[in-house]
């Protein structure tokens, strides 16, 4: 059984619902749920906020954050999160932003580098993570795998 599916009847078990607010994924996140059947009685939301406009406009991300810090930082991700959580409705809110590459990376934020943020009852988090796969499928994968591990892991 994929990840996926797990979580699905995971979820499912604990009637819980849940939420996405993606950037470097593309929305590929939201399509692993919606691609299994029985996904519509825990998916709530899926949000692509790709651009640093689609982020500021519709899930409120202070313009200064991005400034200081860019898109692709904990701050923001933390952000992304919390106000995910604001307009969902759901018990679980994911966040994800990251350099998808295979351009678009520089020294102190490289191409793979990804934050996953996660909001479950009170308990919110934000980890970091460094892909080394520099294919932008693959990092895709990578990272909807990884956070598909997370929610399973903190939520049983």
């Amino acid at each position: 059984m994929t990840n996926s599916k797990k979580l699905i009847n995971l979820l499912k078990k604990k009637k819980l619902k849940i939420s996405f607010a993606e950037s470097c994924t593309g929305g590929l996140m939201s399509s692993i749920i919606t691609s299994n059947s029985g996904s519509s009685k825990v998916f709530n939301l899926g949000l692509v906020t790709y651009s640093n406009q689609a982020k500021q406009k519709i899930l409120k991300i202070p313009n200064k954050i991005i400034k200081k810090y860019g898109a692709v930082s904990v701050q923001c991700c933390l952000s992304m999160v919390n106000n995910l959580s604001k307009i969902s409705n759901s018990h679980i809110n994911i966040s994800i932003t990251g350099i998808a590459g295979p351009k678009g990376g520089t020294r102190k934020k490289p191409v793979g580098l990804v934050f996953i943020g996660l909001k479950f009852k009170k308990r919110i988090f934000v980890n970091k993570y460094l892909f080394k796969n520099k294919s932008r499928k693959n990092f895709q994968k990578i990272t909807v795998n990884t956070v598909l591990k997370t929610i399973l892991s903190v939520i049983k």
